[in-house]
């Protein structure tokens, strides 16, 4: 079997779900809260959008300028048609680019927006390359999975087969290395995971295991909910909101550079 079947089976598990990953509109909208007031007609890039839900909440909510960046072109499609069908097709451009070599100048965007998908160059890499991005008093958000308690052998293993994580005080001595203020430190509930694995474990039990690439792909699926069930408690998602540092201060008043998480 190639790399492609494998990849064109994982995203015809996908298509058409309303979520890529752990999420929900009141963690979105918290997140923006948090980000302060924007301009009028804010310039948003969201990266990673996938089928657009963030997108979609920042153009109708915050009447935001959106332009919605990921590689897969079917995700931008749909994104298209959701806009058009909202009466929002003015406010959402999409673009298939790849997030590490974004085809936009500095400065660009008053808000730069990555739900569940920073993880694809990694969390530092993702700070650093962004924030050329921002227009001054520009806010940077961003979600990332964490340990939220000690590992246990099972869940070390797959994480670090996947993705090494690591923890909220890692990543804020991360963020504050790459010279950013942290407004926000969000823990995302037990919900938003729901909001993710409950349509893709329908979509999973729906699937034709016969088709190509299908088999290895629900394996993957059926192991990462399993993995979820049972150590869900020692992982999460954390939602970021940050500030470029001004010269003279690294945080903001009354917030320390490593804050407890809200929600947890």
């Amino acid at each position: 079997m190639s790399d492609n079947t494998l990849h064109d089976a994982f995203f015809a598990l996908h298509h058409g779900l309303p979520r890529q990953g752990p999420g929900s509109d009141t963690t979105s909208r918290r997140l923006l809260a948090a980000a302060g007031p924007l301009p009028a007609r804010a310039r948003v890039l969201d990266l990673g959008c996938g089928p657009g839900r963030s997108a979609l909440l920042l153009a109708a909510e915050a009447g935001a300028q959106v332009t919605a960046v990921d590689l897969h072109q079917p995700f931008l499609d749909e994104l298209r048609q959701s806009a058009d069908a909202r009466g929002l097709g003015d406010a959402i451009r999409t673009v298939r680019a790849d997030m590490a070599d974004l085809p936009f100048p500095d400065r660009s965007f008053d808000l730069v927006w990555a739900e569940s998908s920073a993880y694809a160059i990694g969390f530092d890499t993702a700070l650093a390359s962004w924030r050329r991005l921002l227009a001054p008093g520009g806010c940077l958000v961003l979600t990332e999975c964490e340990w939220t308690a000690e590992p246990s052998a099972a869940a070390r293993a797959f994480w670090d087969g996947h993705y090494r994580l690591r923890t909220t005080a890692e990543n804020c001595a991360a963020v504050s290395r790459a010279g950013y203020t942290i407004l926000t430190v969000h823990r995302q509930p037990e919900s938003d995971w729901d909001e993710y694995y409950g349509p893709l474990a329908a979509r999973a039990a729906a699937a034709d295991p016969e088709a190509p690439g299908m088999a290895e792909a629900l394996a993957a699926t059926h192991e990462e909910i399993a993995m979820r069930r049972e150590h869900g408690r020692e992982y999460g998602y954390t939602g970021y909101v940050l500030r470029p540092d001004t010269p003279g201060r690294s945080t903001r008043p009354g917030t320390s550079a490593t804050p407890r998480p809200s929600g947890s």
